[in-house]
């Protein structure tokens, strides 16, 4: 599951979130009072959502944005003036007092944007062997000089023919070479 702090300029506030949160299923890993602390804590965790307020003694929540590490999120509560005078247009706010159950769902669906990026940063793609690379080339010279293609023309074709039939790159390139026998 994602990590989540709650930070807000009052304590209190912080630490009456996080009761809120913890007694409809969250955990949260941190509260607290400033900017500062939000970037210690963050630098402790992997990713997850930032539950903050509009400004600390230290930071505003643009400046704590500008400065959280990939994986990290931001959900911004304040009043609707605040969000009504501020550029809030590429983060997820809501305005105070909220509905308990708008604060859930915005976080349910911030937990499901953060499972599929760490799902997507478990992906990367692998590195092709030696033979597949071979077999690629020897296509795309086969559909270049028979065909009068581009290296270009003839990588998106096999590339093409590859994402229509559901099969590897390699396997495709193999299959132009095997019909052009």
């Amino acid at each position: 599951m994602a990590d989540i702090i709650v930070a807000f300029p009052k304590i209190q506030d912080a630490k009456n979130l996080r009761r809120l949160l913890m007694r409809n299923g969250y955990d949260v890993n941190a509260i607290c009072d400033s900017g500062a602390e939000v970037m210690e804590a963050v630098n402790r965790l992997d990713g997850g959502v930032v539950i903050t307020g509009y400004r600390f003694s230290d930071m505003h929540y643009m400046e704590l944005n500008e400065y959280l590490p990939k994986g990290f999120q931001m959900l911004l509560l304040a009043s609707p003036e605040k969000l009504a005078d501020s550029d809030v247009s590429d983060l997820i706010s809501l305005a105070m007092p909220f509905k308990v159950q708008d604060l859930l769902t915005t976080l349910d669906m911030m937990m499901v944007q953060y499972r599929r990026w760490k799902k997507k940063q478990g992906k990367k793609p692998r590195e092709r062997s030696g033979e597949q690379k071979k077999a690629i080339d020897a296509a795309k010279a086969l559909l270049m000089e028979r065909n009068h293609m581009t290296e270009e023309e003839a990588h998106h074709y096999i590339q093409k023919l590859s994402m229509d039939s559901g099969n590897k790159m390699a396997e495709t390139a193999e299959m132009i070479i095997e019909l052009n026998r």
